[in-house]
């Protein structure tokens, strides 16, 4: 990718690096394959051999609130509407200190703290979100992801999926397991220190992530002035060494085979437990093919009843029983597909009967909601 940089060819129009690849978007009306291809090959041969690389890190220290309030409430909303009796809850750490056999919540809290996460990969899930892994082995915790998945994740979550760290660059779904939050990675409408004029990510790839620890009310104001820029993270400019990170490597490999031959017999051991819990899928599908959809009720004068139009969850109840709502007011709010989609008010009135309970799964058509109209006699 920094060869095509260096040596800009007309009809290329984008290039995105992966872990393992890089993808180029060309326009074959510019640049036929077969030359695009020579280019690539004469490329590679130009480079250095593999082992003699060295190339620019940044060491950037963020701050962490471990097991942070808001990924405390995404995983309560997980058990409330998706999936109550997983491995992963109600603490993903937790989780984490099983599957990786290691003795304590602590242990998994020092490891995180002293892992350097080397970035190899930008904007994973969204907006300059990284995907890295740990230079040194030994810290490389691994675990599944949520299954299903979550419908939401809070912003700047940070959670470990397979070998890899991830900090999610927005508000959305997700299935990595969570250690806690950390400070944005995109900044969209200001220019500061830590974001570059026309580059809204903070992190670049080969870029080194260390945590410090930062309690959550403290990270809530350090995170408001961040993007204003009024505080700066500290941040090291280093060489990364291909030759001096293989002689590191050498230099621990017995302690690197004990730690993996533990946390590979500890995770076998948890997805056999999990294999022996029911099915979540399954019990997803025949729960929802059993829901009956609502049936005919009768309505006082002027009623209305409120449907489900979709399958799914419920997750919150906004109205209750008397409650005055206008037109377009939210009555419910429903997750299905990894999104929330409130149910809203078609006529204004007062809510006299509610039909549906939080957690409960509803069909299409189902009644949710009875509104009774404001023109009733």
């Amino acid at each position: 990718m920094q060869w095509l940089m260096d040596h800009p060819l007309a009809g290329i129009l984008d290039l995105t690096p992966g872990i393992r690849s890089l993808q180029v978007h060309y326009d074959s009306r510019i640049l036929p394959l077969a030359e695009l291809l020579n280019t690539l090959m004469a490329a590679e041969k130009e480079l250095p051999p593999i082992a003699a690389m060295e190339v620019p890190t940044r060491i950037l220290h963020l701050p962490l609130s471990w097991d942070d309030e808001s990924t405390q409430l995404a995983i309560q909303k997980y058990m409330q509407s998706v999936r109550k009796d997983a491995p992963w809850c109600p603490s993903n750490i937790e989780f984490i200190r099983r599957i990786n056999g290691l003795d304590s919540i602590e242990q998994v809290k020092e490891i995180v703290f002293k892992a350097s996460y080397l970035v190899l990969g930008l904007g994973d899930v969204y907006l300059g979100a990284p995907v890295a892994t740990p230079i040194d082995p030994r810290h490389r915790l691994v675990t599944t992801k949520y299954n299903p998945a979550r419908t939401w994740t809070p912003e700047n979550a940070v959670g470990i999926g397979g070998a890899y760290m991830c900090i999610y660059g927005m508000e959305g779904p997700g299935g990595y397991q969570f250690v806690g939050r950390t400070v944005q990675v995109w900044n969209t409408f200001k220019q500061t220190a830590d974001f570059e004029a026309g580059k809204p990510w903070l992190l670049r790839f080969f870029d080194q992530i260390r945590f410090y620890p930062m309690s959550a009310p403290a990270l809530l104001r350090y995170r408001e002035a961040f993007l204003q820029g009024q505080v700066q993270l500290e941040v090291e400019e280093k060489t990364f060494s291909l030759r001096q990170y293989n002689a590191f490597l050498d230099s621990i490999a017995s302690e690197v085979t004990e730690f993996k031959t533990r946390q590979q017999t500890a995770f076998e051991a948890e997805r056999q437990r999990w294999q022996d819990l029911d099915s979540q899928a399954e019990t997803f599908v025949e729960a929802l093919l059993d829901t009956p959809i609502g049936e005919e009720i009768d309505l006082p004068p002027n009623a209305q009843v409120v449907t489900s139009y979709i399958p799914a969850n419920v997750w919150r109840i906004v109205v209750e029983v008397g409650t005055s709502v206008e037109v377009g007011d939210q009555l419910i709010i429903l997750e299905s597909m990894k999104m929330e989609i409130a149910i809203t008010a078609s006529v204004a009135g007062t809510v006299i009967d509610i039909l549906c309970m939080e957690g409960q799964l509803v069909a299409v058509g189902q009644n949710l909601v009875v509104i009774q109209g404001e023109n009733h006699q």
